[in-house]
């Protein structure tokens, strides 16, 4: 292209970040992008301690957006030692990045935390500024260096089909995920655009997300269902199984993630799907996943989701019905919004939920993730001022969740609307006839 935009892709390295799409003790998946003058790159690494230096070709592809050309490049890095930290740049024989590293996964892991964002989308689509999503990743990260990865609940953009919000994105983890790997869920505003993004008329949603796959179909693992691949991708670390779940597709999604649990189940099974089940506004019920999905994700022991810019914890549930256990059923953990993006919905809470906070204030709240053999603790938190939103434990050996609470069971009938108690019972009083 004759005139770059803003943003746009360069001879030198960019969008760089590490990703996990094999097993995590002996690979690392590396990505970034250029523009097309540069045909071809890889990636030089070292463990640390020595001074042998190797080298890996990366494979290629061109990447066409709506305001730009460039050539994405991926490396998976094999061979690898456990528990090792390596540096690496990559680039061309021209044009390379500075020296990053990385660690990779213990063998026999079942201790360790991991970080959960969700919902960090900022709207500008001419100069979106994703500053404040830099610094609450900084402020969390420096609060739990021992963290081995960040897994996000999708809307990492606000118009993902438009390249100018993903240059925003990536200069907002700049400094961060070139170092600490990245596991993104696909979000409906990641597979948004508009045919007029100048007026923001004509949206629609790319089916499948279009942006999202062709920027990063070498990053996670290929091994989605046949036509909705990278939306949909699953990882190993430590004891736990992780499906990051595309929100197009749900017949055959659910039948992927039926087949996966069958042939990959470990002592804990995690899911992130972007729409919440267990859902807290008055018009977020998810017909599309409920109940298309349902015995999908009846399988898992924990669902991430967002979308709703606010915290709920549900009860374990299954079969509709909720319990304490979570030998009963799946807990569905909403994530606050991680960008200062107080929800539209007015939520409030619902029969489904244990712990909720409606989040209607300029703050980002992010999720610690403790996993501890057969126990995970996981806590909610407004990082600006440190705040708990909520901090629970969910441990399989005891089977139990504390804080503790109990299920509501009601005696008599209940009216709800769409999870919401009205306050009214059903009494067994018979008909009355008035006045004719």
């Amino acid at each position: 292209m004759s005139k770059k935009p803003l943003g746009g892709s360069k001879s030198q390295p960019d969008h760089i970040f590490i990703s996990i799409a094999d097993d995590a003790k002996t690979t690392m998946n590396v990505t970034w992008r250029t523009s097309t003058d540069v045909k071809s790159g890889y990636v030089l690494y070292r463990e640390d301690g020595s001074d042998e230096i190797k080298r890996t070709d990366a494979d290629t592809d061109v990447f066409k957006s709506d305001i730009d050309i460039s050539n994405m490049f991926w490396v998976k890095l094999t061979g690898l030692k456990p528990d090792t930290r390596y540096f690496y740049t990559c680039g061309d024989d021209s044009h390379r990045s500075e020296k990053f590293s990385f660690t990779t996964e213990p063998e026999n892991l079942t201790k360790f935390k991991f970080i959960c964002v969700s919902d960090q989308q900022k709207g500008d689509l001419i100069a979106p500024d994703y500053s404040h999503f830099k610094e609450i990743l900084k402020k969390t990260l420096d609060e739990n260096p021992d963290a081995r990865f960040i897994l996000t609940g999708g809307d990492n953009t606000n118009c993902g089909q438009h390249e100018i919000q993903w240059n925003g994105t990536f200069e907002g983890m700049k400094g961060i995920v070139e170092s600490i790997p990245i596991q993104m869920a696909l979000g409906n505003h990641d597979n948004r655009g508009f045919r007029d993004p100048k007026h923001e008329t004509g949206r629609y949603y790319a089916e499948p997300a279009e942006f999202f796959d062709n920027q990063f179909k070498g990053s996670y693992a290929y091994d989605g269902p046949e036509n909705w691949k990278t939306e949909n991708y699953t990882f190993n670390y430590g004891n736990v199984h992780f499906q990051m779940i595309g929100i197009n597709g749900p017949e055959e999604v659910n039948e992927w993630m039926i087949d996966d649990m069958k042939k990959n189940r470990r002592q804990w099974n995690i899911g992130t799907y972007h729409f919440p089940i267990c859902y807290s506004g008055s018009d977020c019920a998810n017909y599309d996943a409920y109940p298309v999905m349902t015995e999908g994700f009846e399988m898992l022991d924990i669902v991430f989701s967002g979308h709703e810019h606010n915290f709920a914890r549900s009860f374990p549930r299954r079969n509709e019905e909720l319990f304490e256990r979570p030998s009963q059923g799946t807990v569905h953990y909403m994530l606050g919004n991680s960008n200062q993006n107080p929800p539209g919905t007015r939520a409030i809470q619902k029969v489904w939920h244990s712990a909720f906070y409606c989040e209607e204030e300029d703050v980002s709240v992010v999720a610690i993730v403790e996993v501890d053999g057969d126990k995970i603790t996981l806590t909610s938190k407004i990082v600006e001022d440190g705040r708990i939103v909520d901090k629970c434990t969910i441990d399989k050996g005891r089977d139990e969740i504390t804080p503790y609470a109990i299920a509501p069971k009601f005696n008599q009938t209940r009216m709800t609307y769409k999870g919401a108690l009205m306050g009214l019972c059903q009494y067994p009083v018979p008909c009355e006839n008035i006045d004719g």
